[in-house]
């Protein structure tokens, strides 16, 4: 008779959770976001989305109606620029307080269908406080692209 050892029932329950963990393609390049959240609407729309600088690179759909909060974390030495949104479909509205220097935070209301592009940089080094030091002149790009359903 085979005997099973107390570590190949564990590594059969690993592999058995790891099946159908619930992750959804974003249509990011095979990038994958989070589970779903409750707040989803019609369409696979959130009504809320929060990102961060993790998030790049990502496209989110918001339902019309919804909000879409985002906070980069920067250094003084490293700051973000603010965030820049090109297209009609997001509203700003207020993200309250950015409590650290080098952060960049906003918020916006889902208004209408279409298509938004959120984008933000800030150095790579920081710059150079004493004479005669290399600096690096790179910049890191951030963008997401939301679309509003």
């Amino acid at each position: 008779m085979r005997r099973t050892t107390p570590l190949a029932l564990t590594a059969a329950a690993l592999l058995l959770a790891g099946c159908g963990s619930g992750q959804a393609d974003t249509g990011s390049g095979g990038k994958a976001s989070a589970p779903p959240s409750p707040t989803r609407s019609a369409g696979n729309c959130t009504g809320h989305a929060e990102l961060t600088a993790a998030d790049h690179g990502r496209t989110v759909c918001v339902a019309r109606g919804g909000e879409l909060r985002l906070t980069l974390d920067g250094t003084r030495a490293r700051p973000w620029k603010p965030v820049s949104a090109s297209g009609t479909a997001l509203r700003g509205i207020d993200a309250g307080f950015v409590l650290r220097p080098g952060d960049a935070t906003a918020a916006y209301r889902a208004v209408a269908a279409g298509t938004v592009r959120l984008t933000s940089s800030r150095p790579l080094c920081a710059e150079p406080t004493a004479p005669h030091q290399v600096s690096c002149k790179g910049i890191e790009e951030w963008t997401v692209t939301v679309r509003v359903g």
